[in-house]
């Protein structure tokens, strides 16, 4: 074979060599682009699924939230779910029910004598040794036994009559003038109204049955319509010592806020309390915006706001606010109970909160002090951060994008490392709203204006009253109704401070 055939043959084998290459690297390149068609399908798929498990979880929870991870009330948990109930199974496993072995009990103390309304003397008639008889002589280590009833409760009618009197020279018949300062306009009294508005308005019975508790109980017949207008001057009667009892809230330097819906002839409403440690109001607006809560609920911004991050709070100056950190706990836990980075950065998290709570109530108990808190809690707040920041980077849909808004608020989180006066949850305030949620549950609701504020303001007094160095609420709500002369001030839920 000469030369020249020899390199054709040559170039004829590179040539299908090089095709063979092609052909390989072909299918080498559609592997892999099936592959990766694969890859964002699965992703898709179980980016699909755990949208559709939280979509479950919402409707009935089966993937175990509850109100330990999630904004869900504990009202919402189902038997046998939640954090009362667990710690409730762990206390059983361990405990007998009853008294524990060596609890010293509790007994009924005695009223001091002068609270006493009857005092029944026994002296023994005779010696017990020699049978003589014995002087009643007091004995100042005599043995008390005290026995407590309750006296009839009965109604007090008053009548007027206004007489009409002939005269004997004339024959003319004269009767009493009317004289609005002798006969009560309204046929109910002070007191009378303001125990029907103290179990509508702070018991939350409804008006058939405060209707029926008032003739069963005092013998007073009257109708739900008579207790509708009870409600309005008791509203009316307590407006004053409502209004101061705001100016309080508003002036107070650090204040707890929260808010949930409320219902007015089934048309949702909003309902907000502020709550300090000496006052608590309560108001009813029409919804939960931003430009609403800013007119009619916090209208004077002043001092520090402890709050959740509801996005209509963020007219505040993020400078003095406080994030509750119970919120972020429930979020660190559900995010702890994912698979992947997720549920890793959420187990951080949650660990560096146990920090921070252990380091708090050791300084609010006195085993820390100011100084030392303040140290030991710079590098926890350095690792939650940074671990915020870390879940940020992840880019997980929901996840990351929970974390940048926490992040958001990075000048809320710490307030109460910094303020000694500040505590870093927001729980104050949902114990407040717990009885009007309890009431809404009950009566769905209002059904009018006036019928809102009523309970706002009726709430208002006994939450207040009773922050007040226990001051009783049906008292006050007497001192409110009753007649003053002019030019005398309302009562005062602060005549004590």
């Amino acid at each position: 074979m000469d030369g020249a055939a020899r390199i054709e043959e040559l170039t004829g084998a590179l040539a299908a060599r090089d095709a063979a290459l092609a052909a390989r690297d072909a299918a080498l390149a559609a592997r892999d682009a099936a592959l990766a068609v694969g890859e964002a399908r699965i992703a898709e798929l179980e980016r699909l699924v755990a949208e559709l498990r939280n979509q479950l979880s919402a409707l009935v929870k089966a993937d175990g939230q509850d109100s330990s991870n999630s904004n869900q009330p504990p009202s919402s948990d189902a038997p046998g779910r939640g954090v009362s109930q667990r710690r409730k199974n762990k206390r059983d496993k361990k405990k007998r029910r009853g008294g524990q072995k060596g609890h010293r009990g509790s007994h009924r103390g005695l009223l001091p004598p002068e609270e006493v309304d009857e005092l029944v003397h026994l002296y023994p008639g005779e010696c017990e040794n020699c049978w003589e008889k014995l002087p009643e002589v007091s004995d100042p280590a005599a043995r008390r036994y005290q026995y407590t009833e309750l006296c009839p409760l009965a109604r007090h009618v008053t009548e007027f009559v206004r007489h009409a009197v002939a005269c004997p020279d004339c024959g003319y018949k004269t009767r009493a003038a009317y004289d609005p300062a002798v006969i009560p306009r309204f046929a109910f009294g002070p007191r009378l109204m303001s125990v029907v508005a103290l179990l509508t308005g702070v018991y939350h019975l409804s008006r058939r049955k405060t209707a029926q508790l008032m003739w069963e109980l005092l013998g007073v017949r009257i109708s739900t319509g008579s207790i509708s207008n009870i409600e309005h001057r008791v509203s009316e009667a307590v407006e004053p010592a409502v209004n101061e009892a705001w100016d309080r809230a508003m002036a107070a330097p650090v204040k707890h806020t929260d808010g949930t819906s409320w219902l007015q002839s089934g048309v949702m409403k909003s309902l907000w309390t502020v709550a300090t440690t000496a006052v608590t109001v309560f108001r009813i607006v029409a919804n939960g915006r931003m430009d609403t809560l800013r007119s009619e609920v916090l209208s004077k911004i002043r001092g520090t706001l402890v709050s959740d991050r509801a996005t209509a709070l963020t007219f505040w100056a993020m400078e003095n606010r406080q994030i509750c950190w119970a919120h972020l706990l429930r979020k660190f836990v559900s995010f702890s109970q994912h698979a992947g980075k997720e549920g890793t950065i959420g187990r951080e998290l949650l660990g560096y909160m146990g920090i921070m709570f252990a380091y708090w109530t050791d300084y609010k108990a006195g085993k820390l002090s100011r100084e030392l808190f303040v140290m030991w809690m710079a590098p926890v707040r350095e690792q939650v951060e940074a671990a915020l920041e870390r879940a940020v980077a992840a880019d997980i849909k929901g996840f990351s994008g929970s974390c940048k808004d926490m992040l958001a608020h990075r000048a809320a989180l710490w307030t109460f490392v910094e303020r000694d006066d500040v505590e870093p949850t927001n729980n104050h305030a949902e114990r407040e709203l717990r009885g009007f949620v309890l009431w809404r549950k009950a009566s769905f609701g209002t059904q009018s204006d006036r019928g809102n504020r009523f309970a706002e303001r009726l709430m208002t007094i006994a939450h207040t009253a009773r922050k007040q160095h226990g001051q009783g609420v049906l008292d006050f709500l007497v001192a409110c109704c009753s007649p003053r002369k002019t030019g005398q001030p309302a009562p005062s839920l602060f005549a004590t401070t």
